[in-house]
């Protein structure tokens, strides 16, 4: 096996704190906010989710890219993480069906990772300190140079990122033929979630961040979808008019993720950055209208209110998650609207949640 030297790289995080590792091929900056995902695999479902658009990934397993990489297994049209920091990177790779090395995949997206680093006390850090701003970087020699940098990366509090990786030009998944047909608003749409729809017997069309109900109208559809995303959701004003008009028609209504936020929003309720988030795929919620319990992926910074949740009359609480009592579902108890926080589509995860789908189905044969 060939030996390759590699460049000297670090982790500085945007109060001062450095970690240090070594560089897996690209030199070079990259700044976002870093968070971590305690998955097990699923690394490049992971890395091409639309939701973490704008993040430094730390993943918590000890080995990433001993698996290599294929095309099935992309969420998107290119990889959305701003870098990656891990423990041991892998440049070899085992599966046999796999098409390349992670490292390839990596070189052709541009990407910017980091091996070596300590990634048991970095992720400690941002469970004590929280998500913040961070960069990774091969320049090591200009620590300076770099806060200065860093200091002017906008905070992902207020920021709106859905237009950053939202479809430019409406476009269909599925079956033209299908029983049923869904309007999905893209503010960072997931592959594997069409696949469910599409699965179940729904033609979608796919519309920008920015669409109007007008639009969505014009196709005519059975029910209408609100994806997940990255960002904050308040500065989604257009999406929560979208959702207003069509909570107001009594029209079914799904939302994930950041889907979910933006059914929040419009109904008064409001939204918050969390100390550090939840991402992975062995999540507990509790069901609270079958009492069951699910293990769930989880990929999201912001919440809603629970408080204001509890008291809206209007919206049942559906679904908390087990570990901070935070609100992992909600249904409008007069309107054919519902969502959830979590990832039922699970890639990667578990698929205890896939049964949402179904009832989104149930709600569109009842309408």
């Amino acid at each position: 096996m060939k030996y390759n030297k590699r460049e000297k790289a670090i982790v500085l995080l945007a109060d001062g704190t450095i970690f240090h590792g070594k560089s897996i091929g690209k030199k070079g900056t990259a700044f976002g906010e870093v968070c971590f995902n305690t998955g097990t695999t699923g690394y490049q479902e992971i890395f091409t989710d639309p939701s973490y658009f704008g993040q430094l990934m730390v993943t918590t397993n000890a080995h990433i890219g001993n698996y290599g990489t294929h095309v099935d297994e992309v969420e998107s049209d290119s990889v959305k993480i701003s870098g990656l920091i891990c423990k041991n990177f892998s440049y070899n790779y085992s599966r046999s069906s796999a098409e390349g090395s992670l490292e390839q995949f990596f070189e052709k997206n541009n990407v910017l990772a980091i091996s070596d680093v300590d990634t048991r006390a970095l992720v400690s850090y941002i469970r004590d300190n929280g998500a913040m701003n961070a960069l990774i970087s091969t320049d090591v020699d200009n620590i300076d140079a770099l806060k200065k940098q860093l200091a002017n990366v906008p905070n992902m509090e207020g920021l709106e990122l859905a237009s950053k990786v939202s479809t430019k030009e409406p476009y269909f998944y599925g079956d033209e033929n299908a029983t049923y047909k869904v309007a999905a608003l893209d503010i960072g749409i997931k592959r594997n979630i069409l696949k469910n729809l599409a699965d179940r017997d729904v033609y979608i069309k796919v519309f920008p961040y920015n669409a109007k109900f007008e639009d969505l109208e014009a196709f005519k559809p059975n029910g209408y979808f609100l994806s997940n995303g990255p960002g904050d959701p308040e500065p989604l004003i257009e999406a929560q008019t979208l959702a207003k008009e069509i909570i107001n028609r009594n029209l079914p209504l799904f939302g994930i993720c950041l889907g979910h936020q933006v059914i929040a929003l419009a109904n008064g309720i409001s939204t918050y950055k969390m100390h550090n988030g939840h991402r992975g795929i062995n999540h507990p919620v509790k069901n609270l209208l079958t009492s069951k319990g699910e293990i769930t992926s989880q990929n999201h910074g912001f919440a809603i209110n629970r408080e204001e949740t509890e008291q809206h009359p209007d919206i049942e609480i559906t679904h908390v998650h087990l570990n901070d009592n935070t609100v992992a579902g909600i249904k409008m108890t007069s309107k054919n609207c519902f969502s959830v926080q979590y990832h039922p589509e699970a890639s990667p995860g578990p698929h205890d949640a896939t049964y949402l789908f179904d009832q989104f189905i149930e709600n569109i044969k009842k309408a």
